[in-house]
Parts: structure tokens; C-alpha cells; sequence
């Protein structure tokens, strides 16, 4: 798994042309919380199945929060750029961003899947087109960084249906301790599988050279 240096955010691009990135959620009654982007080097990724995730990737994963990851990839000179979305993308709808990369340059999308309990959407470390557009699916991860309970006051988020309201915010501890594949949901809690649950892919990604 890759080491980052920590320092301050700095989400310029260093040099390169310009993408744009699609992201069309796949689901049937998941959201997307806001999307985090980067393009940067082939040797690094955001986590590697079977071990612990990073600190700031099971943030993201647990609270939707892309900040803390965000501010650890632009500290890593192997990060030419990244880009963050400022809202949910709904289950069937895609929000598209752009960024900028370098010939080689390989991009990574994250962002949680709510109400779940650390679930996150990843496409790891996919080449840039030369040209034209290259379409991709990406797969619903479990961060292993906190207990899949399914219950409201576990969950962070906008007003869902099982909980009357907002979920109750993200409770950190008592998970497997490694990125998976996620299981999906079970109904051991508040949430029902029959709405919320899923199938591998999640996502369908578009990426796109523009400029």
C-alpha cells in the first residue's frame, strides 16, 4: 500500500490536458456522497484488498468527509491534480467533473455510498485516454473500519425513509480491519435489502479527453 507524505491541500493541477469524468451511479437506492478525483502516477493507490485502509480513506468511507483524503493526495508529488463534487449523486443520475492529468497519468474515484455503514465506490488507478473516451465500471468496497450494523444511528446522511430523518453520523470501530469487496446489505438493522441493497458494479464511469 502506498505511503503519503501530510501536508496542506493544494488541488492545482501541475502541468497537462483536461478530462472529463462522468460518474453514473448504478444502483437502485444508494447515493454517491460527493465524489474525490485525482490523477497522478501508476505506483499509487488508494488501498489494497486484505489490508487495513488508510486513516483518511475510512473517513471518507465511514462519513462521506473526502477532506482529509484530499488533502493527502495533494501533499504526494506523485498527484498531479484533484477535484472534488459539491453534492450527492442519486441513484440512476451522474455528475461530471473535469481535471487535469499528464500523458501516463493514471485516475482514481472514491466516494461513500449512503445509508450504509463504511461502504465506498472505487475506481483504482485506471490509465488516462491518449484521446477520445474510455468507459469503465467500478465495484462497491467495505472500508473494514467500522461494523456493518445497518442501524440509523450508525449512518451519516440526508433524511432516509427507515430512519425518519438524518442518520445518526458515522460509528468508527469493530470492523473486519481490511478493505473487501462489500457484502451489500442484509437487513440485520434499520435499513431493508429489498431498496437498498446491491450488485457489483456500482458505478459506470466515462472518462473523456477534452483539451
Amino acid at each position: 500500500m502506498a505511503t503519503f507524505a501530510v501536508a496542506s491541500s493544494v488541488s492545482a493541477a501541475r502541468d497537462g490536458f483536461l478530462c472529463e469524468v462522468t460518474v453514473t451511479n448504478a444502483t437502485y437506492n444508494q447515493q454517491f456522497t460527493p465524489l474525490l478525483l485525482a490523477t497522478h502516477e501508476f505506483d499509487l493507490r488508494l488501498f489494497t484488498i486484505g489490508a487495513p485502509a488508510i486513516p483518511q480513506l475510512a473517513t471518507l468511507a465511514e462519513e462521506g468527509n473526502v477532506a482529509p483524503l484530499r488533502a493527502l493526495l495533494d501533499a504526494d508529488p506523485r498527484v498531479n491534480a484533484t477535484q472534488a463534487a459539491s453534492g450527492l449523486t442519486n441513484a440512476g443520475a451522474s455528475t461530471t467533473l473535469q481535471i487535469r492529468g499528464r500523458p501516463r497519468d493514471r485516475l482514481t474515484v472514491a466516494a461513500m455510498l449512503i445509508p450504509t455503514n463504511d461502504a465506498f465506490v472505487a475506481l483504482v488507478s485506471v490509465e488516462l485516454p491518449n484521446h477520445g473516451s474510455i468507459t469503465r465500471t467500478a465495484r462497491a468496497y467495505d472500508a473494514g473500519s467500522e461494523i456493518n450494523d445497518e442501524l440509523c444511528a450508525s449512518i451519516p446522511g440526508p433524511n432516509f425513509i427507515e430512519c425518519g430523518g438524518p442518520g445518526g453520523g458515522g460509528k468508527p470501530g469493530h470492523g473486519e480491519g481490511f478493505v473487501h469487496v462489500h457484502r451489500g446489505i442484509h437487513g440485520i438493522g434499520d435499513l431493508e435489502p429489498a431498496s437498498r441493497a446491491w450488485l457489483n458494479p456500482v458505478a459506470i464511469i466515462r472518462i473523456t479527453r477534452v483539451q
